[in-house]
């Protein structure tokens, strides 16, 4: 990140410093020295993290509910509610969701006495059982991190394979790399070039899993 007068700056925005104005290429076209020159710096960018579920970079917010209190630490009469809550309400929200194109078959079918069609019958129940296990899923959650991985971690994750006997799989990759003496200085022959070797390391040999820390798929639908 850029900074001037402690003001960020921003690649490809036209900025004012001292009356000049700026272009908005500068910044891409400017040296360091053009930069430093007029009293820019660059600093570290600030730390990201998910709002959703942190107040700041390592802050997490409130998992379970909780009786609100005040700064000396008194009960203030009623709970401040947890993620856990307000993510398994959102469970609720999205079942709704689902469920919602198809309610017109079910009014249907009552209003009318006409049969509602199997496909449908088991649709709809497997959304609810779907929305049940990821509310009791969400509610075992252990921490923060283990509740933003259960709602929105990868689908896979990569790991070692294993034998039979559960142990790491692993296989023999030979590379080359350029020879160093004594000193450590890189070896080259009488024409400047390096000189290479051959070397063979074992490695483990990764795959592909189902991740088994994510919440119960909803079903596909119809």
């Amino acid at each position: 990140m850029l900074k001037l007068n402690n003001k960020p700056l921003s690649y490809d925005r036209a900025f004012t410093h001292n009356d000049i104005q700026y272009p908005a290429n500068w910044l891409r076209l400017a040296s360091l020295e053009e930069k430093k020159a007029i009293g820019i710096t660059e600093v570290a960018d600030d730390p990201t993290y998910d709002q959703r579920f942190y107040w700041g970079p390592s802050n997490p917010k409130q998992l379970n509910d909780e009786p609100a209190v005040d700064s000396e630490g008194k009960e203030l009469g009623y709970t401040q509610t947890g993620l856990k809550t307000l993510w398994s309400n959102t469970q609720n929200e999205i079942a709704a969701s689902l469920l919602a194109p198809s309610d017109w078959i079910i009014i249907k079918a009552k209003e009318t006495g006409s049969h509602i069609p199997t496909s449908w019958k088991t649709y709809r129940a497997a959304v609810r059982t779907a929305c049940n296990t990821r509310q009791t899923e969400i509610s075992n959650a252990a921490d923060v991190p283990a509740l933003k991985e259960l709602l929105f971690g990868n689908a896979t994750i990569s790991q070692q394979k294993k034998d039979s006997e559960g142990k790491g799989i692993t296989e023999s990759v030979t590379y080359q790399i350029q020879k160093v003496d004594e000193e450590g200085e890189g070896v080259v022959d009488a024409d400047g070039k390096a000189v290479m070797e051959d070397v063979t390391e074992d490695r483990p040999v990764m795959e592909d899993v189902p991740n088994p820390a994510i919440a119960t798929a909803w079903p596909t639908p119809i």
